[in-house]
């Protein structure tokens, strides 16, 4: 019974390993802002990642240090700050964040644009209208209702810990490179094959 838990304890390890969709907690410090993009260290890193706020009516500070709950984007939305209601929301924000880093929108174009798809304070603000944030929301979640999952791909959302909308640490996209899924199945394949050479090498102890 013993050797049969400890192959299926290995067996869920090996699949945990091969997959990159689970969330965890992270430390973000707000560094700074260059050129209209926020720069953090997570985890305490010397290495800064750059991230686009999503709530206008948040506030964070230089120096700020938080935790936040890191998850792949679509993964996310289920326990992101303004919840599963805004979906479709949370999509057009994350094709807006995908056309600025290929550079179809300026940074500004698609920080306004963000902002403006979760706050009416946003909106009501010069720079919605400056640079043209009413239109671009409508392009985007427009595309939003028929974009495949794979227009996510490398997306990643970091919501506070405990945060609200108007409350607490602001939310921020970011973006990550994702692992090749040949590499992931042959990572989970390889530990799963593990998995059974230690349990054929109980059985015949």
């Amino acid at each position: 019974m013993k050797r049969s838990l400890l192959a299926l304890f290995i067996t869920l390890f090996a699949l945990a390993l091969s997959t990159s969709a689970f969330a965890n907690s992270v430390s973000l410090t707000f560094e700074s802002v260059h050129q209209d993009h926020y720069y953090f260290s997570i985890n305490g890193s010397s290495s800064f990642s750059t991230m686009m706020c999503d709530s206008f009516d948040n506030r964070i500070s230089y120096g700020e240090t938080w935790t936040a709950t890191k998850s792949p984007f679509l993964a996310g939305i289920a326990t992101s700050l303004f919840g599963p209601t805004m979906a479709l929301d949370y999509k057009a924000a994350g094709l807006i964040y995908k056309s600025m880093i290929t550079g179809s929108l300026t940074t500004l174009q698609a920080q306004w644009a963000i902002w403006g798809l979760f706050s009416t304070n946003a909106q009501h603000s010069s720079g919605f209208l400056t640079y043209g944030g009413a239109a671009t929301d409508a392009t985007y979640l427009t595309l939003a209702q028929t974009a495949p999952n794979s227009a996510y791909s490398g997306l990643v959302l970091y919501t506070p810990l405990n945060g609200k909308p108007g409350c607490g640490p602001q939310e921020f996209i970011g973006y990550s490179p994702v692992p090749e899924p040949g590499s992931l199945t042959l990572l989970g394949t390889g530990l799963i094959g593990l998995a059974g050479v230690i349990r054929r090498k109980f059985v015949k102890a």
